[in-house]
């Protein structure tokens, strides 16, 4: 199947299940693990942070974040569409007490600072303290540009809060940009990584922060069943798409690139601007949506079917599934009238 779901489908290769198999490993509760080890530095130095430390996911590793930052009754503002509020289950707030004050995302995927500014609590009892903004970069496949993200977190200090950043693919925003991942990441407090999207890793996401918060981290960690032994198998392969994944992510925006100039030649199509990896398309209805899904589904292409549609290119995509999947489109629509 040619799968445009999401980029969390991709499969981990020939090569980087033979330096999985191949991992140094130990018990990574007790600190023993030393492909673990070798990674949290790695990935901690790309970002120009102190320490790191692996989770098995992204929601894990944003809700750790979250626990370690803020206590019962603290307020964390963040984004109305951000994963850190409605795609996470409502950890923070079920499993942290964590107030969220969600406020509107702007078009291109930042918070506006004056609205954010507008939300901040007084020093009043009957509030809640705010104590941390949370970003995402990317959002909805959109960049946010250096320039804002350096005013936010400058915001959130002047109101003496912490800055998080959910980079789930914050290696798309810098391949994107064409800057080393650490001129996004090095002026937040605390930046997640998941590493089994674009990176194409099987499982598992990075944490990175001061070596004092990630070390009261770990207890966070431990309490919500984070703690892993044998990591390093995972580990491993985090390490090798760190090596060979993270340059090709540029094959992808051009892939979704080469999407939407095709899919743009389909008037029944409402076809928005590629960002990065990820392509929005919208059908004339719901029902439409759903026909289409069914009837590329039965030609080898999945995608989540509805009115509105996400696209994501990804390495388990080329640019003759590219070719594939728009003339299995244009089929559709030529046999639907």
């Amino acid at each position: 199947m040619i799968d445009f779901r999401s980029d969390t489908v991709t499969r981990p290769s020939l090569a980087m299940r033979a330096v999985i198999a191949q991992a140094e490993v130990g018990d990574d509760v007790y600190g023993d693990d030393p492909t673990v080890n070798a990674l949290e530095e790695k990935m901690a130095s790309l970002l120009g942070m102190e320490s790191a430390m692996l989770v098995a996911s992204g929601t894990q590793s944003n809700l750790i974040a979250l626990l370690t930052h803020c206590g019962r009754g603290d307020e964390y503002i963040v984004g109305q569409q951000y994963h850190t509020y409605l795609y996470e289950s409502g950890g923070a707030a079920s499993l942290g007490s964590i107030v969220p004050q969600p406020i509107p995302v702007e078009s291109d995927g930042s918070l506006e600072l004056q609205k954010i500014a507008a939300v901040v609590k007084p020093n009043d009892i009957h509030y809640a303290k705010s104590t941390l903004l949370s970003l995402e970069n990317t959002h909805h496949g959109k960049v946010l540009s250096n320039e804002y993200l350096h005013r936010a977190v400058e915001l959130a200090h002047s109101y003496k809060m912490a800055a998080h950043l959910d980079g789930a693919r914050i290696f798309n925003a810098a391949v994107a940009q064409e800057v080393p991942v650490r001129a996004i990441t090095e002026v937040f407090d605390t930046v997640s990584v998941c590493c089994s999207k674009g990176l194409g890793a099987p499982i598992g996401s990075v944490l990175c922060g001061s070596q004092e918060f990630i070390q009261k981290a770990r207890r966070w960690r431990k309490m919500v069943g984070g703690g892993m032994r044998q990591a390093g198998l995972i580990a491993a392969g985090i390490d090798y798409a760190l090596d060979h994944h993270v340059a090709r992510l540029a094959d992808d925006h051009a892939h979704a690139l080469l999407l939407q100039e095709s899919l743009q030649q389909i008037p029944e199509l409402e076809v928005e601007t590629a960002h990065t990896n990820m392509l929005y398309v919208e059908f004339a209805s719901h029902e439409v949506g759903l026909q289409a899904g069914h009837y590329l589904r039965e030609r080898g292409i999945r995608i989540s079917a509805g009115k509105r549609v996400r696209l994501v290119t990804h390495l388990d995509i080329s640019r003759e599934d590219i070719v594939q999947c728009v003339a299995a489109f244009k089929s559709f629509f030529h046999n639907l009238h």
